[in-house]
């Protein structure tokens, strides 16, 4: 179906809702490479017009990607919830923006309408969106998980402790690890990002963190994140796997590029299920995405990137995970080219997930050849604390030595925790003033001689 709306005396004409959808998108890299962006300032905001008086029911009548031919567009649209959906049938996409900033709507009425949501409707009402918008509506957004502590919950932000090593040195990444511990990191998930890929390595990584988390009675979770074959194959051989990984995307071909289908999601959480390791809960899944990842992958269909992130949340709150983030910049400029693209897309994202009913966090990040530094990380990760973010990662000095790219620090986590005068995971933060790590006010203590977690980290260290 054909699109139109005038502006300044042009009529402006889009093929189809995948077409509208596109024009609409605030400028991005990934969209010029890809073909798809607007042509101009008039046109995209034609686009937008258009898109605000769109009957949010011609979603559900109009897919922008094969029904026939895609297994995340059939996903969507067989599991999407009438009856949840029932309140807003009436709306267009500008009247669900209304809604969405409208007091009446809290967070509880959003986590009843998350179901009928479908990732395209959040994908369009966030292309209508000032970025105080994105903010407002997805800061009422709240989406609790549990596996070994409670994750989600207002007023709290948690951090993936992320001790990556470019050669998986035990004695590297144990360094790492209690580094980050004794900042206070640590309790979104401890997740390392392995270099090789031999299992017996992977299986060390989960006995070396499950060993530590043992050992303290820390009150977190441990992830290597490596392909979800490997990690089904490490449940198989024994390994003490607690969260099972994988990047998805938002088509079936991107997905298979990846490697995996929905099938083996499945499978996999079935086998992490089965090792029943969780004492608070069972989401047992953890997700990476990232906007551009279907275009570098050729499986874009013609759609826009921020679109297909949206999709690719419809993937991840199928199989009910305890965290999904996206790796906002870490793709690089082709998809997301400057500071002021990465703030944008991470507010969407962040945005979107939750407004789908996903524990989303984001990686603040970018790499060394995009137009973005650390101020512009800084001002992302400050309007994210303000909108609730799930959680943030928490890496070394804030740069990645075995990804190489720029993410944020364990002293970022605490910059924001201060400013924002948010908390840790409920367990986590007592377990912390269990250790002394933080006093009663949850800001770090002065290290002593009886702290059991720096006495240790300094044996390791060889003092």
């Amino acid at each position: 179906m054909a699109y139109a709306h005038t502006v300044g005396g042009s009529v402006y004409r889009f093929a189809d809702l995948k077409d509208l959808l596109a024009k609409a998108t605030p400028l991005r890299s990934g969209d010029v490479l890809a073909g798809v962006a607007a042509a101009s300032a008039e046109q995209r905001m034609a686009a937008r017009l258009a898109l605000a008086d769109l009957p949010l029911s011609r979603f559900l009548e109009e897919a922008i990607v094969p029904y026939e031919t895609d297994e995340v567009t059939r996903l969507i649209v067989d599991t999407h919830d009438a009856a949840a959906f029932a309140p807003l049938h009436s709306l267009s996409v500008g009247e669900l923006r209304n809604w969405l900033l409208s007091d009446g709507t809290t967070s509880e009425v959003l986590a009843a309408a998350a179901p009928g949501i479908t990732p395209e409707m959040a994908a369009a009402v966030s292309k209508l969106m000032r970025n105080q918008d994105l903010i407002l509506a997805a800061r009422k957004c709240r989406v609790v998980t549990r596996f070994r502590n409670t994750l989600g919950l207002p007023g709290r932000l948690a951090v993936r402790l992320q001790p990556n090593h470019p050669t998986d040195d035990a004695l590297g990444i144990a360094a790492s690890l209690f580094d980050g511990l004794l900042y206070g990191a640590g309790d979104a998930v401890i997740g390392i990002n392995p270099a090789g890929d031999s299992l017996s390595t992977f299986i060390n990584l989960w006995r070396m963190m499950d060993e530590l988390i043992t050992r303290f009675a820390i009150p977190t979770q441990s992830c290597v994140l490596t392909h979800v074959t490997n990690q089904i194959r490490g449940i198989e051989a024994g390994a003490p796997v607690d969260l099972v990984f994988q990047s998805v995307a938002g088509t079936e071909r991107a997905n298979r590029g990846f490697g995996i289908d929905l099938a083996l999601l499945h499978e996999a959480r079935q086998a992490a299920l089965s090792l029943k390791r969780g004492t608070l809960g069972d989401n047992v899944m953890y997700f990476e995405t990232g906007q551009g990842s279907a275009l570098s992958a050729g499986a874009h269909h013609g759609c826009d990137q921020q679109t297909l992130e949206a999709r690719a949340y419809g993937v991840a709150r199928h199989y009910k995970p305890l965290l999904t983030n996206t790796v906002v910049g870490f793709i690089g400029p082709e998809y997301l080219y400057d500071g002021k693209q990465i703030i944008r897309a991470g507010l969407e994202d962040h945005f979107c997930g939750k407004l789908l009913g996903l524990p989303l966090g984001v990686d603040v990040c970018y790499t060394n050849h995009a137009e973005a530094d650390q101020d512009d990380m800084d001002t992302l990760l400050t309007l994210l604390g303000a909108a609730g973010v799930t959680f943030v990662m928490g890496v070394p000095g804030a740069d990645d030595v075995m990804l190489n790219y720029q993410s944020t620090s364990f002293h970022d986590a605490l910059y924001v925790r201060e400013v924002l005068n948010l908390k840790r995971a409920p367990e986590f933060e007592a377990w912390l003033e269990r250790m002394r790590i933080i006093d009663s006010q949850g800001r770090l203590a002065a290290a002593g001689a009886d702290n059991p977690l720096l006495a240790a980290a300094t044996k390791l260290g060889g003092g």
